[in-house]
C-alpha cells in the first residue's frame, strides 16, 4: 500500500481538539444489517485552542440525516468521516446512522457473535457506531437507549429505565468514546454483591451463553478480589452501582476495561476443573484484575492521545503483576513475567518492530498494543517504584489520582507526579519511554585487599527513531555472597546511571561470588565472562530466587550450545545441579517445575546470533530433545518418587499451593514419558478428573511421538466445548516434529470445525505453528507459505488478528540465506495484496525494512 494512502501520524503535530463534548445520548434500534444509531451531542468551543475546524470520525457508515440545534445540514462526508459549517458557539449536533453489525467481521465497533450484539471500541472502533471526536482527549458523559426484543440489554454505568423491548442506562463519569460498550442477546448472569468499605453496595454480574452459566464462579471470585486489593494497596474504591463482565466468543483481544460494562474473551472468563488448565485460571484471574484495575488507571484517568496507550496499560499490567504475586507466588510471578519478557518483548526490542514504550509515530495504533507498550511499559513502573522506594510510591500514585482524576494524561504528567512527590529529577529516566531497544549492561569486577570493585557498561544500538542513544537509569540490584555460600552483602540497589560506571563494596574477608541484577531489577541484557562453577555455586546457594533460577537457566543454555554447536556431552555440573535442586523439598513446587523448563528454541536461537552465528533451527530442536533424554536419565531414579509425591489427591482447587504440585507432576510426567513409553501418562489420561492433568498427559505423549488414541478421546469427549477443542488444535500444531508441524496445521484447517472468522480458534493452529520454531522454520519453507496462505485470506476478514499473526515472520534476518529468500517471498506475497490492509500493510513493511 502506499504511503499517501497510509499517512504517518506524529507524537509531535498533537493538537488539543477544537471542540469538547458536555454530553453525549445515543439511542441503538438493533437489527443485524440496518441497526439505526441515532446521536444528540452537545459540542462547546474548547478555550485551549482558537481553532475552530469541525470534524467528525466515521468509517463504514450510512448517514441518514444531520442537524445542528434541529435545523437539518448537509455535511459534506468522506471515507473517513464528515465536516460541516458549525456555529461559532455551543450547538447540539443530532445525526441519524444505519450500521451492519452481522457483516462487520473485523470485530471493530458494533458486531454480532454467534447472535449476540458486542462491541469492541478501543483503540478506534467507536468510528464504526457514529460519527463522533473519536479521540481519547474528548470524555463526556454518556445516556444510552437501547431498543430491542432481545431479553438482555447492557451499556456503561447504571441503569436508569427498562421496559419492553427497551433499557436505558446513565454513565455519570466522562469518558472517551474508546470505553463507550453495549451488549444485547440472550444471555444468562452469575450473580454476585460487594459492599466497598465506604459501605456502597454494588451490584455483580458475570453474563455468559446458555450452556457457560457453570464456568462463572472462578471469574465471580476473581473480581471480588480484585474489588477488594485495590482497596487495600491502592486505595482505589469502585464507584458506580453495578459491574457486568460479558463473555464473548468472537473477541480480538484478552478483554476491554469498558466503564462498568468489561467485555471480555470467553477464553479469559469460562472455566471448570474439566474444562480450564491451572495456567488458564491463573490467567483468567489476572485480566479480570488487570480489567477492573483500569476503572482508576486507565477510565477515570485516562491517556491523552494513542501515543500515551503505556501510560495507562503499563501501569496496570504492573499493578495486575502485583496482585498476581500476592495472590499466588512472587518469585514464581517474576520469573513467568521475565520468561514472557525475553521471549516477546526482547525480541521485539531486537527487530524491525522495535519502538519505544512511547513511540514518536504510527499508521496504525492497533499495531501498537505491543509487548513494549504493555510489559516493558510495567517494567518501567517496576523499575521507578524501586528507585524511589515503596513509601514515596505510595505517595506519587495518591498524588496522581488526586491531581489528574477526570483528566486525559500523557507522560510527562505522570512523571511531574513523582518529581513533585519525592523531589526527584526524572529526565534521565524519562529516556526509558523515548529510547527504543533492550540495553545491553557488560559487567567486570575486581577483588584487591578487601575490596570488591564492580564495573558496569551499558550501551543501546542504534534504530531508526534515534540513532544515537543516552544512558539511562538502570537500577541494579546486587547481592554478594562469600564462597560458603553464605550472604555477605544484602541486595543492595545501585544507581547506574553513566555509560561506564564503578561501585566497591569494602571490609570483605574473601573475593565474593557476585548475584547480580536480583530479581531482574531491570529489562537489560546482562553479559559478563562467568564460569559454569560459579552458575552452579549459584544454583545451590543464592538467596534470591529469581537468581537461582536464572543460574540454572544459563547453565541449561551453556550446555545445549555446547550440544548443539560442538557436539558435546550434557554437561554434568547442569544435571547434577538440577537433581540437587529438583529433589529439594524445602523448595516451591512450581519454582521446581520452572527449573525444569530448557531454554526455548527462540532463545538459544538468540543466543547464536549474539554469538555472530547462524542458528540451524533444525539443531536446536533436536539438541533440547538429546537435554530431555539425558534429564529423563539422571533423574530417572527419582522421577517415579517424586511424581507420586506430589501428586494432589481430592476435589480439584485452582489454589496457588496445589496448582504449583500439579505443575512440578506436569513436568516431571513429560519426563517420565521418555523412559516408560507412555505408560504412566496413559494412566494419568485415563484417571484425569481436571484438564491441567488430562491436557498434561496428553501433551507428554504427543511430545514422545505416542498418543494417537488419546487425540481421538479427547476430540470425540469435549468436541462440544469450544475452548477445549481450542486446546486440542493447539496442542497438536506445538508438539508435531519439524517436518510434520506445518502438515498437521493445514489437516486442522480442513476440518469442518476450524474457522478463521473466530481469533482463538485461528490463533490455535497459526499461533501454535509459529511458536513450533523448528517447525516454522523447516527448510522446506511449508511453513511460511502455510502461514502466508492464511494471513491472506484472514487480512479482509480481520485486520487486527492477521497484522498481529506477521509477527511470527519478524526474525527473518537472523536465518541462512536460504529461509531468508522464502520468508522474504511470502512476506512479498502479502504486502502485494491489492486490498492490503493499513494494519497488515505497515507491519508488513516495517518487517521487511529489515
Amino acid at each position: 500500500m502506499k504511503d499517501a494512502e497510509n499517512p504517518t501520524i506524529y507524537l509531535k503535530d498533537y493538537t488539543p481538539p477544537a471542540w469538547l463534548v458536555e454530553d453525549v445520548h445515543l439511542t441503538f434500534r438493533l437489527a443485524p444489517e440496518a441497526t439505526r444509531v441515532v446521536s444528540k451531542i452537545r459540542f462547546v468551543p474548547n478555550p485551549a485552542t482558537a481553532d475552530r475546524r469541525f470534524f467528525l470520525e466515521g468509517e463504514e457508515l450510512k448517514l441518514i440525516s444531520a442537524r445542528i440545534d434541529g435545523v437539518e445540514v448537509k455535511p459534506e462526508v468522506t471515507a473517513e468521516g464528515l465536516t460541516c459549517a458549525v456555529p461559532d458557539d455551543a450547538f447540539t449536533w443530532e445525526a441519524e446512522v444505519e450500521i451492519s453489525p452481522a457483516t462487520n467481521t473485523a470485530l471493530e465497533g458494533l458486531y454480532m457473535s454467534n447472535g449476540m450484539y458486542s462491541t469492541q471500541c478501543e483503540a478506534q472502533g467507536f468510528r464504526k457506531i457514529t460519527y463522533y471526536p473519536d479521540r481519547p482527549d474528548v470524555m463526556s458523559v454518556f445516556t444510552v437507549r437501547i431498543e430491542s426484543d432481545l431479553p438482555v440489554l447492557l451499556s456503561n454505568g447504571n441503569k436508569v429505565a427498562e421496559g419492553n423491548g427497551f433499557a436505558e442506562w446513565h454513565d455519570p463519569w466522562p469518558k472517551p468514546a474508546y470505553l463507550f460498550a453495549l451488549v444485547a442477546g440472550e444471555l444468562l448472569n452469575l450473580p454476585g454483591s460487594f459492599t466497598t468499605r465506604s459501605g456502597r453496595e454494588v451490584e455483580l454480574n458475570v453474563w455468559v451463553r446458555k450452556g457457560d452459566e457453570d464456568k462463572c464462579d472462578f471469574a465471580m471470585e476473581a473480581l471480588k478480589k480484585s474489588m477488594t486489593w485495590d482497596e487495600e494497596v491502592y486505595g482505589r474504591e469502585y464507584d458506580l452501582d453495578i459491574f457486568n463482565i460479558v463473555a464473548v466468543d468472537d473477541f480480538n483481544m484478552g478483554a476491554m476495561e469498558n466503564k462498568g460494562l468489561n467485555i471480555f474473551n470467553s477464553s479469559a472468563v469460562l472455566a471448570s476443573p474439566e474444562t480450564a488448565t491451572d495456567a488458564n485460571f491463573e490467567r483468567i484471574e489476572a485480566i479480570i484484575a488487570h480489567e477492573y484495575f483500569h476503572n482508576w488507571t486507565g477510565n477515570r484517568i485516562t491517556c491523552r492521545d494513542w501515543f500515551q496507550l503505556c501510560l495507562k496499560e503499563g501501569l496496570t499490567v504492573f499493578r495486575d503483576a502485583q496482585f498476581t504475586a500476592d495472590m499466588r507466588s512472587e518469585p514464581v510471578k517474576r520469573i513467568s513475567d521475565v520468561l514472557d519478557l525475553r521471549g516477546r518483548q526482547f525480541r521485539e526490542d531486537g527487530g524491525p518492530l522495535a519502538h519505544p514504550v512511547r513511540p514518536e509515530s504510527f499508521q496504525e495504533i492497533n499495531n501498537f498494543y505491543t509487548a513494549t507498550v504493555y510489559e516493558k511499559g510495567a517494567e518501567v513502573i517496576g523499575m521507578l517504584k524501586r528507585l524511589v522506594g515503596d513509601e514515596a510510591y505510595g505517595r506519587a500514585l495518591d498524588l496522581y489520582f488526586e491531581r489528574h482524576d477526570g483528566q486525559a494524561c500523557t507522560i510527562e504528567d505522570w512523571l511531574k507526579v513523582f518529581e513533585d512527590a519525592t523531589g526527584r529529577d526524572l529526565t534521565q529516566f524519562k529516556l526509558w519511554y523515548s529510547q527504543a531497544g533492550t540495553p545491553k549492561v557488560t559487567m567486570t569486577d575486581d577483588w584487591a585487599d578487601g575490596t570488591y570493585t564492580l564495573h558496569l557498561k551499558q550501551t543501546l544500538r542504534p534504530t531508526p527513531e534515534t540513532a544515537e542513544k543516552k544512558p539511562q537509569v538502570i537500577p541494579f540490584a546486587i547481592g554478594l555472597l562469600d564462597p560458603s555460600g553464605e550472604e555477605v552483602v544484602p541486595t543492595t540497589l545501585l544507581e547506574f546511571t553513566e555509560a561506564e560506571q564503578s561501585f566497591t563494596f569494602e571490609g570483605l574477608a574473601e573475593r565474593p561470588i557476585p548475584s547480580p541484577l536480583r530479581g531482574f531489577s531491570a529489562p537489560v541484557i546482562l553479559q559478563r565472562e562467568v564460569t559454569n562453577a560459579d552458575r552452579a555455586f549459584l544454583l545451590a546457594h543464592d538467596t534470591d530466587p529469581f537468581n537461582r533460577w536464572e543460574a540454572g537457566r544459563q547453565l541449561a543454555k551453556s550446555a545445549l550450545i555446547g550440544m548443539i554447536d560442538g557436539g558435546q556431552s550434557p554437561d554434568p555440573a547442569y544435571l547434577d545441579g538440577l537433581q540437587r535442586l529438583v529433589t529439594d523439598e524445602s523448595l516451591d513446587p512450581a519454582f521446581r517445575a520452572l527449573c525444569l523448563g530448557l531454554p526455548s528454541e527462540d532463545d538459544l536461537a538468540q543466543s547464536f546470533v549474539d554469538m555472530g552465528r547462524t542458528p540451524d533451527p533444525q539443531a536446536i530442536w533436536q539438541g533440547r530433545q538429546e537435554m530431555r533424554a539425558a534429564l529423563a536419565e539422571v533423574l530417572s531414579a527419582d522421577l517415579p518418587r517424586l511424581y507420586a509425591a506430589h501428586r494432589v489427591p481430592g476435589p480439584y482447587s485452582p489454589e496457588a499451593g496445589p496448582a504449583g504440585k500439579r505443575a512440578l507432576t506436569g513436568a516431571l510426567l513429560s519426563l517420565i514419558t521418555l523412559r516408560d513409553q507412555g505408560d504412566t501418562a496413559r494412566a494419568q489420561y485415563a484417571a484425569a478428573d481436571n484438564m491441567t492433568e488430562q491436557l498434561g498427559a496428553l501433551s507428554s505423549l504427543l511430545a514422545a511421538d505416542l498418543g494417537s488414541l488419546e487425540l481421538g478421546l479427547f476430540a470425540d469427549q469435549w468436541a462440544h466445548e469450544r475452548l477445549v477443542m481450542d486446546k486440542w488444535f493447539m496442542v497438536q500444531v506445538a508438539h508435531a516434529r519439524p517436518d510434520q508441524a506445518a502438515p498437521v496445521a493445514h489437516s486442522l484447517t480442513e476440518r469442518a470445525d476450524f474457522t478463521m472468522t473466530n481469533p482463538n480458534r485461528f490463533r490455535a493452529v497459526f499461533g501454535a505453528l509459529a511458536m513450533n520454531q523448528a517447525g516454522f522454520h523447516h527448510a522446506s519453507g511449508a511453513g511460511y507459505q502455510l502461514m502466508a496462505d492464511w494471513l491472506m485470506k484472514l487480512d479482509p476478514v480481520n485486520p487486527q488478528t492477521t497484522a498481529r499473526m506477521c509477527s511470527a515472520f519478524q526474525t527473518w534476518r537472523r536465518y541462512d540465506a536460504d529461509r531468508q529468500g522464502m520468508m522474504q517471498e511470502q512476506l512479498e506475497r502479502i504486502a502485494g495484496l491489492k486490498e492490503l490492509s493499513r494494519d497488515t500493510g505497515e507491519m508488513v513493511g516495517r518487517i521487511l525494512s529489515a
